[in-house]
């Protein structure tokens, strides 16, 4: 069995209101030192929920935090951390448009069938 933990990916439009949509999901496993990543922005969706933003900036944001959980981006320093480190940094509580629920852990025999499932069932 691995031990994981995952944490979903919010879009929070507004802050001080704490009203948020789910548009990620991050799964870490510390003994495979793996960080998986996904990112969907449905813009009826968020159009629906927010006509504050513009879906390209929030596009952005996204492509943005989602490459440095990849740790795909040279251009940000946290993309060049260690796995675990990343999944921390981008767990630990921010007052940003893009910000994660509190990490939640489990136990699982295969990470991507249950990143998959949790991804549909948290994002979509």
């Amino acid at each position: 069995m691995l031990v994981y933990e995952y944490a979903v990916i919010r879009f929070v439009p507004r802050v001080e209101r704490e009203e948020f949509i789910n548009i990620g999901l991050l799964l870490f496993c510390k003994s495979k030192r793996q960080l998986l990543s996904r990112v969907l922005l449905d813009q009826n969706r968020i159009t629906c929920f927010s006509s504050e933003i513009e879906p390209l900036e929030l596009q952005k944001y996204a492509e943005a935090f989602e490459a440095v959980a990849l740790g795909r981006t040279c251009e940000n320093p946290i993309a060049t951390l260690a796995v675990d480190e990343r999944f921390r940094w981008l767990t630990a509580v921010k007052s940003s448009c893009i910000q994660t629920s509190r990490p939640q852990p489990g136990l699982t025999t295969d990470l991507e069938i249950l990143f998959d499932r949790l991804f549909e069932e948290l994002v979509l």
